[in-house]
């Protein structure tokens, strides 16, 4: 990957914190004609998400709903109400990506990426670092 090239191949998803994720599943459903492709909850980052295909395209929208009061989605909706939560970008090798934002001095949430959604390895660039938004990194996983 050349110094100047693009660090990112697609929008991978778009998330959505809800307070409720069966009622948002069904309302993506229902009002915008989106299919669920995966739903799963993560203890780890205490949320319980659906990922809702765009169309024919390879991007999603990401519903996230707190699994306890402590998670960051649920003091993300205490503090902001429901709406978009972050943008998720697409990489091919999170680590070369990772290693190069921080050549270029992003922060990460993250010393070494984590396990995300179907098995995928996740970072986040500081939202300070990238103009006020949470930025996600998805190396997707084989079930991706």
């Amino acid at each position: 990957m050349s110094e100047n090239s693009g660090l990112f191949t697609h929008i991978d998803h778009v998330g959505i914190a809800v307070r409720d994720l069966d009622e948002a599943i069904a309302f993506y459903e229902e009002k915008y004609g989106m299919r669920m492709a995966h739903r799963e909850e993560n203890e780890e980052q205490g949320v319980a998400e659906a990922m809702m295909e765009v169309g024919d395209s390879t991007s999603c929208i990401q519903l996230l709903a707190p699994l306890n009061e402590k998670s960051t989605i649920a003091k993300f909706l205490d503090k902001s109400g429901p709406g978009i939560q972050q943008m998720a970008y697409r990489v091919k090798d999170i680590d070369d990506v990772c290693a190069k934002l921080k050549e270029r001095g992003l922060r990460l949430l993250y010393p070494e990426p984590k396990i995300g959604t179907a098995g995928s390895r996740i970072n986040f660039v500081h939202p300070k670092d990238a103009g006020g938004v949470l930025v996600e990194l998805v190396e997707p996983g084989t079930s991706h």
